[in-house]
Parts: structure tokens; C-alpha cells; sequence
């Protein structure tokens, strides 16, 4: 019994100024790991706004430069390749035709309604829903339309809803064309800027998020540069800038809070 005692009496607790110090300590400690992570989580979120951001200034570029390529192939009398609007951010609009599909009518529309007599041609190429191009290779004037219904068998190519604004004399050729029309829109959305594909008969769809700008000029056959060329058949050379941002601000940067990257490209015209 005394060995019991004498062992509880060499038992010593733990003071109040041990305990305060030892919360302090671990306090120190949890703030330092919080602090650590709170860093660590800061940056990853940062690199993941700039990888965003680097994947779609990068898809733009790339859908750009294909589309911009094909400008000019096989393009009918009178339609321009491209055309340019210095907007600010710029404009493009870029014609070409697709597949090589194309056919004459053999009679003359008695209505702007009237459907499209193709026959003895094969027009098994052109589909239902497809926007086409129909012009007089001699003046060159035409107008988009959208196919409802193709009759391969009797050659007839309809268009039920979409009227034409005119009546189309015998050998107007009838041509798949494709009209892609990019720019920038700042206004839908101010704190959203987007690169924005807009096709005829579509409404303008997003393409790549937070691209705030989109500049174009041209490089013509005589060597100058220009922002709008007088002659689109001279341009040799499309100099694309963009630039992309990241979506969410960042608050290290006050007076600007957004990270932004540039990019430049230049575009060999092939058909021109």
C-alpha cells in the first residue's frame, strides 16, 4: 500500500502555462499547414484559369486558320473570298464552296417559290436542310437559300422555305457553298467575352469562351499591309492576332484583374 502511494505522489500534472503554450504551438502550426494550402490551392486554381484559357485562344486559332485556308476554292463569279470589317475587335466573313457539288437548271423559274429543274444532272449530292448558293455565272449575282427537299430521281431540288428573291433564268448554277463569319461579342455579356461562328440561316453560336480580342490585317500581293484590302483576289497573306483571357479575375491584380495571353498567326492563302 505504501509503494502505491509513493508512486501517485511521483505523478506530476501538467500546469496551466504548459497547456497555453502548447495550444499556442499547435496554433502556429495549423496556421502555417493552412496557410501552405491556401497558397498551394491559389495557384492550382491560377494554373487551371491559364490552361483554360491557353485551350481555347489555341482551338480558335486552329478553326481560324482552317477556315481562313479554304478561301476562295472554287468560288463562283463575284463572290469574294473574304470580307473584312476592321470593327475592332475585327470581323471575317470567309466563302468557299464544299465537296465540288454543284449543278445548272435547265428552266427558267416562273417564281422566286418555284422549284429548282435540274434535269439530266445529278444533284445526289446536295441533302435536305443543306444551305446552297444559286447564281448567273455570266453576272455573278446570286443569294443563299436552304434545300428542303432533293428529288435525285427527277433532278428537282426544292425550297419550300426559303423563297428566293428573284426568278433564276435557265443555266443558273446551283453550288454548295459554305460562309463561315467569325467575330467577337463584348456586349452579350460583358464579363463573358466569346469568339463567336455565325453560319447563314443559324444564329451565332460560341465557338471559345473569353476571347476579348480578334484583329486581322492582310498582306497583299505588292507586299503592304492593310487592314481592309480593296481587292480581296490580292490578299496572299491573312495576319491573325487573338487575344484570351482567363474567366474569373484575380485578386492579386487590382487594378487588372484578369490574365491575358497573345497570340499571332499568319495564314497562307492557298486559292488566291
Amino acid at each position: 500500500m505504501k509503494i502505491f502511494k509513493s508512486l501517485f505522489r511521483s505523478i506530476k500534472g501538467v500546469s496551466l502555462i504548459e497547456a497555453l503554450i502548447a495550444m499556442l504551438m499547435t496554433g502556429i502550426v495549423t496556421a502555417a499547414i493552412f496557410k501552405v494550402y491556401i497558397s498551394q490551392h491559389k495557384n492550382w486554381v491560377v494554373q487551371d484559369e491559364i490552361t483554360n484559357m491557353q485551350q481555347n485562344a489555341r482551338a480558335a486559332i486552329d478553326e481560324l486558320t482552317r477556315q481562313v485556308r479554304m478561301a476562295g476554292y472554287e468560288l463562283p463569279l463575284g463572290l469574294p473570298s473574304i470580307e473584312a470589317y476592321d470593327t475592332n475587335p475585327d470581323t471575317i466573313v470567309i466563302n468557299y464552296t464544299s465537296g465540288g457539288c454543284y449543278a445548272p437548271i435547265e428552266h427558267t423559274m416562273p417564281q422566286p417559290s418555284s422549284e429548282l429543274r435540274c434535269d439530266g444532272h445529278d444533284v445526289s449530292c446536295f441533302y435536305d436542310g443543306q444551305f446552297a448558293y444559286i447564281f448567273h455565272p455570266d453576272s455573278g449575282g446570286g443569294e443563299f437559300f436552304m434545300v428542303s427537299q432533293v428529288q435525285s430521281g427527277s433532278s428537282h431540288i426544292q425550297h419550300n422555305d426559303w423563297p428566293l428573291s428573284k426568278c433564276y433564268d435557265k443555266d443558273a448554277i446551283i453550288v454548295s457553298l459554305e460562309q463561315v463569319k467569325f467575330f467577337v461579342d463584348t456586349t452579350t455579356d460583358p464579363d463573358q467575352p466569346a469568339l463567336m461562328m455565325e453560319i447563314p440561316g443559324q444564329a451565332p453560336a460560341v465557338y471559345a469562351e473569353n476571347i476579348e480580342d480578334l484583329q486581322f490585317q492582310y498582306k497583299m500581293k505588292n507586299g503592304t499591309i492593310v487592314d481592309v484590302p480593296v481587292i480581296v483576289d490580292d490578299v496572299r497573306e491573312v495576319l491573325l492576332t487573338l487575344t484570351a483571357r482567363i474567366e474569373k479575375p484575380d485578386p492579386d491584380f487590382p487594378d487588372d484583374p484578369y490574365r491575358r495571353r497573345t497570340y499571332s498567326s499568319r495564314i497562307s492563302l492557298r486559292n488566291l
